[in-house]
């Protein structure tokens, strides 16, 4: 066993070894925006919350309560390359957020809530693919709702394209899971996400 470990071990050294060897580490400053898709996940049992000075109940047992909203987010990022296949992304976005919500026929409400986020991404390239994860701490800055909590924590997993050296395309999933609505249910934060991301060579 210990043998195995210590071959595994051996063998990711020299492959980041090899990576290095062959890229030097590089610094690009760059931006990102893009589409937000997200929602409250569902929670159990049925609660009562407060909005827009009525009380409306919710059965969170009912696919139909929570449903996405559009929103966006658009901020700054630095591309530390370290290897040929490995990039170190910290991430300082502006993030819009929130969740449509049912109170019942025709009694439809729009939950926002915005953040200041800012993250650290693992990037593994391969070609012009690549894969990307890593968490995120969001500072709530702006809602239209009573939120239970002003910060949250994350973590997001998504692929990437290469269109050029500069400019790519990404698509993410974010789950949070401090909750964001917390009455007798959790109900978190979940974004899906979609943009291009650009990347400034220095000189």
């Amino acid at each position: 066993m210990k043998q195995s470990i210590k071959g595994i071990f051996t063998a990711v050294v020299v492959f980041f070894a090899f990576s290095q060897a062959e890229a030097q580490v590089t610094f690009k400053p760059g931006i990102r925006a893009g589409l937000n898709l997200s929602h409250f996940s569902k929670g159990d049992g049925y609660n009562y919350n407060y909005y827009e000075d009525l009380y409306y109940p919710y059965n969170t047992n009912n696919d139909g309560d929570f449903s996405s909203k559009p929103g966006f987010y658009i901020g700054f990022i630095g591309e530390l390359k370290l290897t040929k296949y490995y990039t170190l992304q910290p991430e300082i976005l502006y993030s819009n957020q929130g969740s449509k919500v049912s109170r019942g026929p025709g009694r439809d409400a729009t939950l926002d809530v915005s953040y200041l986020s800012v993250g650290i991404v693992n990037k593994f390239t391969f070609n012009k693919f690549n894969i990307n994860l890593g968490p995120t701490v969001d500072v709530q800055v702006d809602s239209n709702f009573d939120t239970d909590n002003d910060l949250d924590l994350a973590f997001q997993i998504g692929a990437g394209y290469n269109f050029t050296k500069n400019l790519g395309l990404e698509a993410r999933v974010k789950r949070g899971v401090i909750p964001v609505l917390d009455y007798s249910s959790n109900h978190d934060n979940v974004v899906f996400s979609v943009g291009l991301s650009y990347v400034f060579d220095l000189k």
